[in-house]
């Protein structure tokens, strides 16, 4: 564990970002009970989110513009996630920064041989890796929002949390059991007020 690092930095993380790193990246600016945190401030803490998520190499510098791409980016699927599932269509802007990520480094058809045998893999273009780590986000997005999953996701329903989650059964509300006691916590202080 990186002892220097924010204590935000230590949560658990919620249902899904373990399998879909779109979901991570949304889930980049939340707030906690001293206010907003963005994980993604400035162009060094972007860097070190890619590198931490095994996206961009620690090698491999990223500008402000690169950076900018990557909050676009998250703000795109965060419209995307709301959209979908809201069942509503999303804004065309949001669409267009997506599809923009996915085509800016396409992925070329290869032969992978494991121990289970051969499979398919695609891979992207690596000649920038910047843009590569954006299409993978993209990818990722793109087969969360299309895949089985997709009727799974949800945003907290704690005030002011905004992260969203996979939710393992219908009943689940919240992303972690620190905002369900949370409310529960609050729902109890207004009831005890309200006597």
């Amino acid at each position: 564990m990186d002892h220097e690092a924010p204590h935000y930095l230590h949560h658990l993380h919620v249902p899904g970002e373990e399998r879909f790193v779109s979901l991570a990246l949304v889930n980049t600016r939340f707030a906690l009970s001293h206010g907003p945190v963005d994980l993604l401030d400035g162009t060094e803490a972007a860097h070190l989110w890619l590198v931490r998520h095994e996206l961009l190499p620690d090698r491999v510098a990223l500008n402000g513009r690169q950076a900018g791409r990557l909050l676009g980016l998250r703000e795109a699927s965060r419209a995307l996630f709301e959209a979908r599932a809201a069942g509503a269509v999303p804004p065309g802007e949001s669409l267009d920064t997506l599809n923009s990520a996915l085509g800016a480094a396409p992925s070329t058809p290869r032969l992978a041989w494991a121990a289970d045998g051969p499979h398919r893999a695609d891979e992207p273009d690596t000649g920038n890796p910047v843009a590569a780590a954006l299409s993978l986000l993209a990818e990722d997005a793109t087969e969360l929002l299309t895949g089985a999953e997709a009727e799974q996701l949800t945003e907290c329903a704690a005030q002011g949390c905004a992260r969203w989650f996979l939710r393992s059964h219908a009943a689940r509300r919240w992303c972690t059991t620190k905002c369900g006691n949370r409310v529960r916590a609050a729902r109890a202080y207004a009831a005890r007020k309200g006597r």
